[in-house]
């Protein structure tokens, strides 16, 4: 099974950076831009997190906990879902590869 997952991620002659999952709905990476993008996503949004407590002035219930971790997060998030849906295959719902990718 993993010889055919890599030989699915290899068959990639419209160089997309994202390829569908084999199993569900969504993309990974297939090459180092796509590696690349994931692993900035990731990045940021940890550095965002772990370093929320000095971020985030006034009270927890003050609302600047949406603005200054959750906007920021989703805008991330918003970004990296276009990157993946105009550099990568068209998503749809998979389970398991088709007869022709066998």
């Amino acid at each position: 099974m993993f010889k055919k997952y890599v030989h699915y991620l290899q068959n990639n002659p419209q160089h997309f950076w994202f390829k569908r999952k084999i199993w569900g709905w969504g993309w990974i990476p297939a090459t180092w831009e796509g590696v690349l993008t994931t692993l900035v996503y990731i990045v940021l949004v940890s550095f965002l997190v772990l370093h929320r407590e000095e971020s985030i002035p006034g009270s927890p219930d003050s609302g600047s906990n949406f603005l200054v971790l959750g906007l920021p997060i989703i805008l991330l998030t918003i970004l990296f879902i276009f990157i993946a849906y105009k550099k990568g295959e068209k998503p749809k719902w998979q389970w398991g590869l088709d007869q022709k990718e066998k």
